[in-house]
């Protein structure tokens, strides 16, 4: 979400400045020119051989950008003089993969250009590079942004949008972020991809009201007793995995959407799409078109994302290691 100032002088008019005004393509054109093609690089080298990685790397960089804004925040370790447990440790955050791809990236770009590439510029680009790797939709990644010093667990229960809400919660945590009802549905979409613990929903199977046998009539019934039977056996599982977009987690296309209308949304946050009229019209538009349409509207929602709360200009820092804040 941008932060805008008026800046009016003694004359009628008025300026209208945004804080992420300073984001622009190739930023490091001039900086650290061969910034952009040394990551394309690295994820083309090392993506194919791990494709899962493209999905916890899109993760991470939504769960970045949602709390404190795209900043690389939740990168952060805690250390004794910081005196909180940041993101990393934030139970949204415990399932997070990706870091060391980050760090090893990290030190490449510092080998070449030291001090010049912000941490939060990885990550945006990296999402953006793993997606496309593996056959996902490209979308424009302005650069620029800058890393944050202030990393808080407790700001991840508040920020990052749960599996486990209903769709009012859901409208007000991507508002508060400047993102609609269409960035909703769009960046949802990227459940097309990855996979999910069964801590992330097994309450919809066994304990949906808090008496447990009870199951949520909103989800599929067949479905469910496929899950019940064959993956999640019991509520407490807290280990098996379970693809997020069935028979084809692999590719980034629209049969997350086509299953949302057949009631078989893995998670809460996933079927309450289909309970406002709004939303449930546009998974229906995105259905009846083509990848393509898809592939461009899930870019610009992608791109707005990436400029939530940006930090530019002086503000932050370039960290020279992304885990620990510049001493």
């Amino acid at each position: 979400m941008s932060t805008f100032v008026y800046l009016c002088p003694l004359i009628f008019m008025c300026i209208l400045v945004s804080s992420n005004a300073q984001l622009q393509q190739n930023f490091y054109a001039k900086s650290c020119p061969k910034a952009e093609k040394i990551i394309l690089e690295y994820v083309h080298k090392h993506i194919p051989n791990a494709p899962s990685l493209a999905a916890a790397l899109i993760r991470m960089h939504f769960h970045d950008c949602f709390v404190r804004g795209c900043d690389a925040s939740v990168l952060l370790n805690f250390t004794s003089s910081s005196g909180s447990q940041t993101e990393k440790v934030g139970i949204p955050n415990l399932t997070l993969r990706g870091f060391s791809f980050i760090d090893d990236i990290k030190k490449i770009i510092e080998a070449e250009c030291p001090g010049i590439v912000s941490c939060a510029d990885i990550i945006s680009l990296v999402a953006r590079d793993s997606i496309v790797v593996i056959g996902g939709p490209f979308w424009n990644v302005p650069t620029g942004r800058r890393d944050g010093t202030i990393s808080i667990a407790s700001e991840t229960l508040s920020d990052i949008p749960s599996p486990f809400s209903n769709f009012s919660t859901l409208q007000n945590d991507f508002a508060k972020k400047g993102l609609d009802l269409k960035d909703l549905v769009l960046l949802s979409g990227a459940h097309t991809i990855g996979v999910s613990l069964c801590t992330s929903f097994s309450n919809r199977l066994y304990n949906f009201t808090g008496t447990f046998g009870t199951q949520d009539p909103s989800l599929d019934s067949e479905y469910a007793a496929n899950l019940k039977a064959n993956k999640c056996k019991s509520i407490n599982d807290n280990t098996t995995i379970v693809e997020m977009d069935p028979g084809s987690f692999k590719t980034f296309d629209l049969s997350y959407y086509k299953l949302l209308l057949k009631r078989r949304g893995l998670f809460q946050s996933d079927a309450a799409l289909t309970t406002s009229t709004t939303t449930k019209r546009y998974i229906d538009q995105l259905v009846a078109g083509s990848l393509k349409e898809f592939y461009v509207k899930f870019a610009q929602s992608m791109e707005k994302m990436g400029r939530i709360e940006v930090k530019t200009g002086s503000t932050g820092e370039i960290r020279k290691h992304c885990a620990v804040v510049n001493s």
